[in-house]
């Protein structure tokens, strides 16, 4: 997992040791390494950000005889990473439901993004979960579109023991979601997780329909999918969902089998918005709370 991006930063750290900490000597090292950010899939922002970043807090640094160099270059960049990747607002999810559920009201979550990322299974990955912290869950198949759609959420809902609501295709999809809602309520559940469409994200009228459902049902949570393999294009989806639609949440798809990480570094730069939750498998257990401290450690080591 992110063997290129640890690589790059090792490869920074080395050299940062060696070099006579002044700007002059640093930028030529730290735009070297800008290039090895953008090539693993790093936004630019994120890169120059990184970068900037970098300059500003060692240039001039006096360092003594007996400290470790490499060791207050690893802390830097660690310090730096967490800033990028913790968003102004942290979301735990469990907690929100908690609320919700003593108020005896259902937590209702929409997710987004396009076809390919993994949503479905994403959602059903979810809801084991729930079920597993002694929640009661629905699952609402608001995506009427794509052949096969909602098979698929059902073959999920029955493996999971779960309620599915679905409509014919080609039904409005916020007529799903809000009869799915009433479901829940009338039967004292206490999560509905909501599967919406997922064309590209520059189809106006997915962008629109999905405005449209969080207009009728006013969620808790809009939550974006995105595949982490998809690289520099997780995060354009990101960005544009969330100025189209407004997302609260990212999950990041197939995180174990990406070599590079550069999403996982820029989504929450760009939207603002925290990562929850990661996919490192096939599996319905295999999801991973996301931390920024475990993930900065895994591309550096401990400091």
């Amino acid at each position: 997992m992110f063997e290129k991006l640890k690589k790059g930063f090792n490869k920074l750290v080395s050299k940062i040791t060696t070099t006579e900490l002044t700007e002059k000597n640093l930028r030529p090292v730290l735009e070297e390494f800008k290039i090895t950010l953008i090539e693993n899939d790093v936004a630019f922002p994120v890169a120059e950000r990184v970068c900037e970043e970098m300059i500003k807090r060692l240039n001039g640094l006096q360092i003594k005889r007996l400290e470790d160099r490499k060791q207050i270059v690893k802390k830097n960049l660690h310090e730096i990473l967490l800033e990028v990747l913790k968003p102004n607002q942290r979301i735990n999810l469990l907690e929100e439901i908690e609320k919700k559920r003593r108020k005896g009201e259902p937590y209702v979550i929409v997710f987004v993004g396009i076809n390919g990322t993994g949503k479905t299974t994403t959602i059903a990955k979810i809801a084991r979960l729930l079920i597993k912290k002694g929640y009661s869950v629905v699952l609402a198949c608001s995506d009427t579109y794509r052949a096969g759609s909602i098979e698929q959420l059902g073959e999920h809902a029955k493996l999971l023991g779960l309620r599915m609501i679905r409509h014919q295709y080609g039904a409005d999809p916020a007529a799903v979601a809000y009869d799915t809602i009433n479901h829940a309520k009338a039967h004292g559940i206490n999560v509905v997780l909501i599967d919406t469409a997922g064309r590209i994200q520059t189809d106006r009228n997915l962008m629109n329909e999905l405005v449209k459902i969080k207009r009728v049902i006013n969620p808790d949570l809009t939550v974006l999918v995105v595949d982490a393999l998809t690289g520099n294009d997780a995060v354009m989806q990101a960005e544009e969902f969330h100025k189209s639609v407004g997302i609260d949440a990212t999950i990041l798809t197939k995180v174990d089998a990406d070599i590079k990480g550069g999403s996982a570094l820029s989504v929450t730069y760009i939207t603002g918005k925290p990562i929850i939750y990661i996919g490192i498998g096939q599996k319905y257990e295999d999801l991973e709370e996301f931390k920024p401290e475990k993930f900065t450690e895994m591309i550096l080591g401990r400091t």
